[in-house]
């Protein structure tokens, strides 16, 4: 399973832009001895992140799941709102990030990033 984005993925995720703020939802599977890179990487993101306006809401093991089919297990979850898609897109975008995503992809065995976006209140 790839663990990446393509461009023709983010492409396309720009071009399904409903507008407005979009939390990206990262299901994380490690690799044997992944996770202290994951780590590093959660760290080295922050400010690339705070450059683009975003937030982690959430980073955190998963535990017991109550509905799930077999073989449907994650290591990690992590939830990091936007204020729009192209600031996630101009993050990716940035050079310096992308010196850091080695460390991202080599942590992981496999990965879900998926936009959501907010219910109308």
């Amino acid at each position: 399973m790839p663990v990446d984005p393509t461009g023709a993925d983010l492409k396309r995720y720009l071009a399904e832009d409903p507008g407005g703020p979009v939390v990206m939802l990262n299901l994380l599977r490690f690799v044997d001895g992944g996770r202290p890179s994951y780590e590093q990487y959660a760290r080295e993101i922050e400010p690339f992140l705070a450059r683009v306006g975003a937030r982690v809401v959430h980073l955190g093991d998963t535990s017991t799941a109550l509905v799930a089919p077999d073989g449907f297990e994650w290591d990690a979850v992590l939830l990091v709102e936007y204020p729009d898609r192209r600031a996630f897109s101009a993050m990716v975008a940035d050079p310096e990030y992308q010196a850091i995503t080695s460390l991202r992809t080599s942590a992981l065995s496999d990965a879900v990033l998926q936009a959501t976006t907010p219910w109308p209140a």
